[in-house]
């Protein structure tokens, strides 16, 4: 993509509007641009990293075995009424009428829905297990909107639902997703801890937050700092066993980690005093295990081995994808703008050139282009005839994870210096072996989509 040609509407100053880090990075760097109080637009760079997160939490719900679909936007409230949440969820529900008289809601969440869904198609245990989830646009009318992406009124999020014959089954769901949703954070550069947590107007007596510490995080978080020494890294995990998924949970839940709904300070007295943390947290997620609350007021039932109807065990579980780009930058970032992690970063690379118009730094910033297009790597290719400085400081504030500068003296040596956004050190290589080592960087990042 050649940055003359790209819609990307950078700010020079810091918009008055924006209190934290991420609202005011995402709206300098062109990504977003609000419509209404807490209501986006998603502006090309903006849209594409979202895109990026979104494909990531696709290849992990794959892999967990986990089967995607699409609900509508707009709900019955009969069905709400039938489960007996409708009066109960508060104002932050947008209600409304069609033209028939017909009570509507606009999905905030959707355990009703796929609850009915349910019902009607599946009657036998030898369904099960079975759990579904879709990524859709959620409204929820926030009193106090505010910082941007991470408190919003609309929002993208990824919403999954297990049904499953018994209460250990379901279980082994719930950890299974906290297995996928650990991975699906760690490809995107985040350490996002569970932590133990209220259940609010989903319910239940088992959910767990996830949560990256941040001093803008709204939730205040206590726990034990050996913690975020854990990591699932590489290690392979059987999605199908209890047992893999079981130890998975019971490692990274032993340690004291709650929010401040949740928090017992005799627990945390039992904590070493040096490793006691109380900070403050962004929640990205949240798993919930809540049995039978929907299923028997539903009639969500089926066929058990022994012939009789048996109220289903579900669960749900949530990935705030549009709020987990605020979080990462939040993460990630300096005084001069984003770090995108390799695994969700718009453009693999920015390709500077130094002097437009000169035949040998054109063909090669385009040679380069060309041969990282042909290993699968995306470059943003700044052609404009801005200032040297102009084009550092713009590619500094997008945050690509690195830098290929292309000018006549370099190439007089047969080199271009490939820079690091995060550290800021640079070395000179020659073209193709520039490219080389993005390709091996980022090697394991692609995002191979659906």
């Amino acid at each position: 993509m050649r940055l003359s040609r790209y819609f990307l509407p950078v700010l020079k100053e810091n918009p008055a509007e924006a209190q934290i880090v991420s609202h005011r990075l995402m709206l300098r760097a062109g990504m977003i641009k609000q419509s209404a109080a807490g209501i986006y637009s998603w502006l090309p760079l903006g849209f594409k990293v979202l895109r990026k997160i979104e494909n990531i939490v696709h290849e992990e719900q794959a892999r967990a075995g986990h089967i995607p679909f699409q609900m509508p936007i707009l709900q019955s409230a009969d069905l709400w009424r039938e489960s007996g949440r409708y009066d109960d969820y508060g104002e932050e529900m947008l209600r409304m009428k069609d033209r028939h008289g017909r009570d509507l809601l606009y999905t905030p969440t959707a355990e009703e829905l796929v609850t009915d869904i349910f019902r009607a198609h599946v009657g036998s245990y030898r369904d099960l297990p079975l759990t579904l989830y879709q990524i859709q646009w959620k409204f929820r009318d926030e009193i106090r909107p505010r910082f941007g992406v991470m408190r919003g009124r609309e929002f993208l999020m990824k919403d999954g639902y297990n049904f499953d014959l018994s209460k250990e089954d379901a279980l082994h769901a719930y950890n299974r997703h906290l297995v996928s949703y650990l991975r699906t954070y760690e490809r995107m550069g985040l350490q996002a801890i569970p932590m133990r947590a209220d259940s609010g107007p989903i319910g239940g007596d088992n959910t767990h937050e996830f949560l990256v510490l941040a001093e803008t995080g709204e939730s205040e978080v206590f726990y034990d700092s050996a913690v975020t020494d854990i990591r699932l890294g590489a290690r392979e995990i059987d999605y199908d066993s209890v047992d893999d998924c079981r130890a998975v949970m019971e490692e990274f839940t032993a340690l004291y980690a709650r929010t401040d709904e949740t928090h017992d300070e005799a627990v945390f007295a039992r904590v070493p005093e040096e490793r006691r943390r109380v900070a403050r947290g962004i929640e990205v997620g949240q798993i919930f295990y809540f049995g039978t609350k929907y299923s028997e007021p539903m009639g969500a039932t089926v066929q058990g081995p022994d012939g009789k109807p048996v109220p289903v065990h579900m669960g749900s579980h949530g990935i705030g994808v549009s709020r987990l780009l605020g979080a990462i930058i939040e993460a990630s970032h300096d005084e001069r703008g984003i770090i995108w992690p390799e695994g969700v970063t718009p453009f693999h690379a920015g390709v500077v050139n130094l002097k437009v118009g000169d035949p040998q730094a054109d063909a090669a910033s385009e040679a380069i282009c060309a041969a990282m297009a042909a290993a699968g790597l995306e470059p943003l290719y700044d052609d404009t005839e801005e200032r040297a400085g102009a084009k550092f400081a713009t590619m500094d504030l997008i945050g690509l994870p690195w830098r290929i500068t292309v000018g006549p003296r370099g190439l007089k040596n047969g080199v271009v210096e490939l820079t690091s956004r995060r550290t800021g050190e640079s070395e000179e290589l020659p073209p193709e072996e520039a490219v080389k080592k993005l390709v091996a960087i980022y090697e394991g990042h692609l995002v191979r989509g659906m």
